[in-house]
């Protein structure tokens, strides 16, 4: 495919998906249809979520509120970055016009930014409920975490726009390749035709600051969390209020961790990943959490399950 064709004199007008470099024509079709069947059942079992959320009344709590947005944005994001990277495989459609990347790009940083936040207000919801068990129902009530959940929805907007606005004044005139399965910062950047350092020293920033102020709060609120269990006398106490944690700080380790490895590696010197390596981890870390998540919560929450057991 030539890196030329899709560009109006010397400027980029259409980028081409490229998804994971070196894989063989031959597993087109497999990768097309394991994406897509991540794809289904991210949406099934988010939908389901949703669905139990409006016809369930009893599950009309602050907890449950999370869960319905963590769902929406999850399915937000998958709907953002996997059908254009199934339609490359499948049929070999991987060209997308530039200010359809840029919304792309836009959209994908502002659903990651969102989970980052819902996963912090996830945080202070435990942290209220164990350490302040009493107080709980009062000081996080529906109209409470209606309010934070709206403001995550509202700000998420901000830190991806002023990057956007940065890759706006890129100039792009040269290899039109995304190397990666979606568009987004680190891979435009690469493709920019002039010295880019302050940018993505501006995108490093941005991505660093959205994602260690609310990881800064949820190590503070888990260790709080773990210091008030370990005072609990009684074992099945500590047992109890352990089980209401572990599945979430299970899903923020996968989540945040290997976004650190990959932002951090791309900005050291010496400690990069190769391209096949940073989007297996970019791919891990973006649908693993969507696609476990529904069925995590409905094992694991008793209404969810008591729910499924009337109907059964």
């Amino acid at each position: 495919m030539s890196q030329n064709n899709q560009t109006t004199g010397s400027v980029v007008t259409e980028f081409f998906i490229v998804g994971f470099p070196g894989l063989s024509p031959n597993y087109y079709n497999l990768m097309a249809a394991i994406l897509l069947c991540i794809y289904v059942a991210v949406v099934t079992g988010n939908s389901l979520i949703v669905i139990l959320f409006v016809i369930e009344h009893n599950l009309h709590k602050p907890m449950y509120l999370i869960m319905l947005s963590l769902s929406l944005s999850d399915m937000g994001f998958c709907t953002v970055a996997l059908p254009k990277v199934i339609s490359r495989y499948w049929f070999n459609d991987g060209y997308i016009a530039f200010y359809v990347c840029l919304l792309q790009r836009q959209l994908i940083h502002y659903f990651g930014t969102l989970n980052s936040l819902i996963m912090m207000i996830m945080a202070l919801d435990r942290y209220l409920a164990v350490c302040y068990p009493l107080r709980y129902p009062v000081l996080m009530t529906n109209r409470t975490m209606k309010i934070l959940i709206g403001l995550s929805w509202t700000t998420a907007f901000i830190t991806p726009t002023i990057s956007s606005m940065q890759t706006v004044k890129m100039p792009f005139c040269g290899p039109n390749l995304i190397l990666h399965c979606f568009c987004d910062a680190l891979s435009m950047n690469q493709l920019a035709c002039a010295d880019i350092t302050k940018q993505n020293l501006i995108s490093y920033g941005i991505a660093m600051f959205v994602l260690l102020a609310p990881f800064s709060f949820i190590i503070f609120s888990y260790v709080n969390i773990l210091v008030s269990v370990l005072r609990i006398a009684n074992a099945q106490g500590r047992l109890k209020a352990l089980s209401t944690c572990t599945t979430q700080m299970t899903i923020i380790v996968i989540y945040y961790v290997p976004r650190f490895v990959v932002y951090t590696t791309s900005n050291i010197p010496n400690t990069k990943l190769n391209s096949s390596q940073k989007i297996a981890l970019v791919m891990f870390y973006s649908l693993l959490p969507p696609l476990v998540n529904p069925f995590i919560y409905c094992i694991r929450i008793k209404e969810i399950r008591q729910f499924f057991l009337k109907w059964y």
